[in-house]
C-alpha cells in the first residue's frame, strides 16, 4: 500500500550546487553527484569533486562565519567535508573522508 502511494511523490535530487554565479571555474568534474552538497564562495579551474562530498558554511562564533574558498586543480575526494571560511590551495587533494573545519596556521 505505501508503495503504491510513495510512487506519486516527486524525485528529489541528491546534488545540490550553491555557488555565486560566474565563481566556478572552467573544467569542474562532479564525478556520482550522490547526496552531494556544494556551498562555496568559490571554485578554480579543473577541480575533481566525488560523491557525498558536503563543502558549506559555517556559522559557528568559535571558528568564524562563511563559506570555502577551492582553488585550481583541487580534488576533493569522497564523503570529504569542507566547512567554513577556508581557503583551499592550487593542487590540493583532501582525502577521503576528511574533515576540513579551520585553518591550522
Amino acid at each position: 500500500m505505501w508503495g503504491y502511494c510513495l510512487r506519486y511523490l516527486p524525485k528529489l535530487s541528491t546534488l545540490y550546487i550553491n555557488v555565486p554565479y560566474g565563481k566556478i571555474g572552467g573544467g569542474l568534474v562532479i564525478q556520482h553527484g550522490f547526496s552531494t552538497i556544494i556551498t562555496a564562495e568559490s571554485i578554480g579551474e579543473n577541480c575533481w569533486i566525488n560523491q557525498q562530498v558536503t563543502i558549506g558554511y559555517n556559522d559557528s562564533n568559535t571558528y568564524g562565519y562563511g563559506k570555502p574558498v577551492i582553488g585550481d586543480n583541487v580534488r576533493i575526494s569522497a564523503g570529504a567535508k569542507v566547512i567554513g571560511p577556508i581557503e583551499i590551495g592550487n593542487n590540493c587533494i583532501i582525502g577521503c573522508n576528511a574533515v576540513i573545519s579551520k585553518k591550522l596556521f
